[in-house]
C-alpha cells in the first residue's frame, strides 16, 4: 500500500494531548496510523539558525517531519503574506491586504525550503495532501525538483470570487503553483465556481463538466469536499462531560439562566463586534431577557504581533464591558468574554449546557464550532443553532436559525426567537441537523478526497 505524506502548516505530533488536538488532526492522524506515511510541516519554532534537515519522530506507523523558521522566514511567510495577505484577501477584506513584493518571495522561499526538505524522503508511490493557504506553491516546488507523485491540495478556507483574486498582485503566479496539484479541494460550491471562473476569466483556461480543468498547459481538477466531524464521537464526548467539574461549575455559576455561546479564535473574520452589540440590542428590545440569560464569547487570542487582531481585541473589550456597564446586575453579568482555549472535552460540555450556540462569522471556508455545538446537544432538549449565511457550514445545516452577520437587527431577532422556541420545533430542526452530521463525517471527507486522489492518473 501506498505511503500517505501530509503537509501543513502544523503538525499534530505525539506530545500534543488528543484532548487538545481538533478533529482534523485526529482524522489525519487515524489516516496515516492505518496505512503508514509521514507528517510533514512547520514545528512552531522560531529560531535564528534553523537546521536545514527535518527533525524527525517515530510513532508508530507515523514518522513526524518538522522544519523550524528563522525569524526573516517567519515574518514574511507567516505573519505578513500568509495572515496579512492571503488570509483577508480569501475573506473579502481587501482594505486590509498589506501585499509587499519581498513577502511574496519569502512566502515561495519557504514553500521551496520546505518542498525541497520532503522531496528525499519521498517514495515514487506516495500519495502526498497539502492542507491549506500556506502551501500554496507547495506542489509546484516538488514538480521543479523532479517530483511525479500524486499530490492534492484541500483548501480549509474560502476561496475569493475572480474579481478579488485578480487583485492581488501575484494572482497568476498562484495560480500557476495551484495548477501544479492533481487534485484541488474546496468547501463549498461557491468556492469552487470561483475558482473554476478565475481560471476561465482570468486565465483563459478550460474547465470540463465533471471538474477537470487546463491551464498553463496543465491538467488537474478541483471538487468540492466539504469537511464533516467526527459525530458519534463528539456526542460522547458531551454527554460524559454534561456531568464534568467543568460544567457542573458554569452551570451553578448560571443559577438557572439560559446560556448563549459563542467560540471563536480572535480574528477579524468571526463577526465578533456584531455579536456583542447584538445581543446589547437584545436586552434593550427585550428587557424580559435582562437578568435571565448570559452571552459567554470564548475567543483565544490568536496572531497577537499583528496590529488589526490588537485593534479588535481593544474594540471586543470595549463593546463587551459598555454593555455590561449598562445591564449588570450585582449577581448578573451580561457577557462573559474569555480570551483563553479550553480542552475539546470541557467545549464540548459547555456546548451542551447551552440554550443557544451563535456562530456568526462574516466569512468562514466550513466552521467545524457549528457542527459540533449541534453534535453536543442532549436530543430530548437541545439548544439552537444560529448561523451566518456566509459559513461553508450553512449550506449543510439549513434547519439552524440562518442569519446576516451584517444585519445586527436581524441577529437580534433571531436571539429573541431562539430563546423563545418551542421544544417539538428545537427537536425537530436538531434531528435534521443531525442526519446530515451523520451522512458528512470528517472520516467521510477524508476517505472521499484520498480516494479520488488515488484514482488520479500520476504525471509523466
Amino acid at each position: 500500500m501506498a505511503r500517505l505524506v501530509i503537509v501543513s502548516n502544523r503538525v499534530s505530533t505525539p506530545r500534543e494531548r488528543l484532548s487538545r488536538a481538533g478533529g482534523l488532526a485526529v482524522a489525519l492522524r487515524d489516516a496515516l496510523q492505518k496505512q503508514g506515511g509521514v507528517w510533514f510541516g512547520w514545528s512552531g519554532e522560531v529560531v535564528d539558525r534553523p537546521d536545514p534537515s527535518p527533525r524527525i519522530t517515530n510513532a508508530g506507523k507515523i514518522t513526524y517531519a518538522t522544519l523550524d523558521l528563522s525569524p526573516v522566514d517567519h515574518e514574511a511567510y507567516y505573519n505578513s503574506y500568509a495572515n496579512s495577505t492571503l488570509w483577508p484577501l480569501c475573506h473579502y477584506r481587501l482594505g486590509l491586504i498589506d501585499f509587499r513584493r519581498e513577502h511574496f518571495e519569502g512566502y515561495r522561499s519557504v514553500n521551496a525550503r520546505f518542498a525541497q526538505s520532503l522531496a528525499p524522503m519521498l517514495r515514487p508511490d506516495d500519495v502526498v495532501w497539502v492542507h491549506d493557504y500556506h502551501f500554496l506553491s507547495f506542489a509546484a516546488e516538488l514538480r521543479r525538483g523532479g517530483r511525479k507523485n500524486r499530490v492534492g491540495f484541500f483548501l480549509h478556507i474560502p476561496f475569493p470570487p475572480p474579481e478579488l483574486f485578480s487583485a492581488l498582485p501575484s494572482h497568476r503566479e498562484l495560480a500557476r503553483d495551484l495548477c501544479a496539484y492533481d487534485l484541488i479541494g474546496f468547501q463549498t460550491e461557491s468556492d469552487l465556481s470561483a475558482f473554476t471562473r478565475y481560471i476561465e476569466q482570468e486565465i483563459g483556461g478550460t474547465v470540463h463538466p465533471d471538474g477537470t480543468f487546463e491551464a498553463f498547459g496543465q491538467r488537474s481538477r478541483a471538487a468540492t469536499f466539504p469537511i464533516g466531524i467526527d459525530t458519534d464521537a463528539f456526542t460522547g464526548l458531551a454527554r460524559l462531560a454534561a456531568v464534568s467539574p467543568e460544567t457542573t461549575r458554569l452551570k451553578e455559576s448560571l443559577v438557572g439562566r439560559e446560556l448563549v455561546i459563542g467560540v471563536d479564535r480572535l480574528d477579524y473574520s468571526k463577526g465578533l463586534p456584531n455579536k456583542v452589540e447584538a445581543f446589547g440590542e437584545l436586552l434593550g428590545r427585550w428587557p424580559e431577557h435582562r437578568n435571565k440569560v448570559t452571552f459567554m464569547q470564548i475567543a483565544p487570542v490568536s496572531r497577537g504581533e499583528v496590529a488589526q487582531y490588537r485593534a479588535l481585541r481593544r474594540q471586543i473589550e470595549g463593546g463587551a464591558g459598555r454593555l455590561n456597564g449598562k445591564f449588570a446586575e450585582f449577581d448578573w453579568v451580561p457577557v462573559r468574554y474569555l480570551n483563553r482555549s479550553f480542552a475539546r472535552p470541557t467545549l464540548a460540555g459547555f456546548y451542551r449546557a447551552s440554550r443557544v450556540g451563535f456562530v456568526t462569522p462574516l466569512r468562514d471556508g466550513m466552521n467545524l464550532v457549528a457542527k459540533e455545538y449541534v453534535a453536543a446537544q442532549d436530543p430530548a432538549d437541545p439548544g439552537v443553532l444560529i448561523l451566518s449565511r456566509f459559513a461553508g457550514a450553512a449550506k449543510e445545516l439549513k434547519a439552524a436559525l440562518i442569519v446576516n452577520p451584517f444585519d445586527v437587527d436581524g441577529m437580534t431577532d433571531a436571539l429573541h426567537l431562539a430563546l423563545g422556541m418551542p421544544l417539538d420545533e428545537r427537536r425537530s430542526r436538531h434531528a435534521a441537523m443531525m442526519d446530515v452530521l451523520h451522512a458528512n463525517t470528517i472520516t467521510t471527507w477524508r476517505d472521499r478526497f484520498l480516494e479520488e486522489l488515488n484514482t488520479t492518473p500520476q504525471r509523466t
